[in-house]
C-alpha cells in the first residue's frame, strides 16, 4: 500500500504548504524504513498468505515492534520530535502524525498482523483484511492516490506564480505518475 500512504504525504502537503514533501514522504513511509533492517536481521518476518489470490497483499506481516499500535506511536513521536527540533513544533506535530498515519492506513488492508504491544506481547493484534479484497482494496488506494494528487496540484498551482506553475504541474505528475506505477507494480507482483 506504499502509493496510498504517499497519496496521502501529498494531500497532508497540500495543507501544510511549508513542510517539505519529501519529509512527508519519508514520515509516511518511516514504518517501513525501520521496518527494513529488523526484516533482514530477521527480527521482523513476511510469510506468503493462504488465502491469498494473487500478488497484491499476498503477505502476512510480522513487525510486531514497527508496526505494532504502541510502536507505531513511539516512532512517529520520535520522528516528529527529531524534525521537529530543526524546522519547529508544528512541523514536527505534522510529520509524527502523518508517520502514524501509516499504522492507521495499514489498518484498513492489513490481516490481523498489527499488533498492539511490541513483540506481539499479549497475542493481540489488529488488520480489517481489505487486502483479500484486491479489487477493493487497489480502487481505494487509487483513490487515495488521485485525491492527494490532485490536492496537491491545486493548491501548488494557488501559491506559484504564472512562471512556476509548470513546476507544480511537473510536481504532481510525477506523484501521480510513481503513485500509479508503484501500485502497479504492487497489483502485478512486479517487485515481489
Amino acid at each position: 500500500m506504499i502509493a496510498g500512504h504517499f497519496g496521502f504525504a501529498a494531500a497532508v502537503k497540500a495543507k501544510e504548504p511549508t513542510v517539505p514533501l519529501w519529509s512527508l514522504m519519508l514520515a509516511t513511509s518511516w514504518l517501513d524504513v525501520v521496518f527494513i533492517p529488523l526484516f533482514l536481521s530477521g527480527i521482523e518476518t513476511i510469510e506468503p498468505a493462504a488465502d491469498a489470490t494473487g500478488p497484491y497483499g499476498a503477505s502476512i506481516i510480522h513487525a510486531n515492534y514497527t508496526h505494532s499500535l504502541v510502536g507505531a506511536v513511539l516512532l512517529s513521536a520520535i520522528f516528529g520530535a527529531v524534525l521537529g527540533a530543526l524546522w519547529g513544533r508544528r512541523a514536527g506535530v505534522v510529520l509524527g502524525l502523518v508517520a502514524f498515519s501509516h499504522w492507521v492506513l495499514d489498518l484498513v488492508v492489513h490481516r490481523a498482523d498489527l499488533p498492539l504491544l511490541p513483540g506481539n506481547a499479549g497475542g493481540i493484534a489488529f488488520g480489517f483484511g481489505l487486502w483479500r479484497y484486491p479489487a477493493a482494496s487497489a480502487v481505494i488506494e487509487l483513490a487515495i492516490v488521485l485525491a492527494g494528487s490532485w490536492l496537491y496540484w491545486r493548491a501548488a498551482r494557488a501559491v506559484a506564480g504564472e512562471r512556476q506553475r509548470g513546476r507544480a504541474d511537473l510536481a504532481a505528475g510525477l506523484l501521480l505518475v510513481f503513485g500509479v506505477g508503484s501500485l502497479a507494480a504492487d497489483l502485478t507482483g512486479f517487485l515481489a
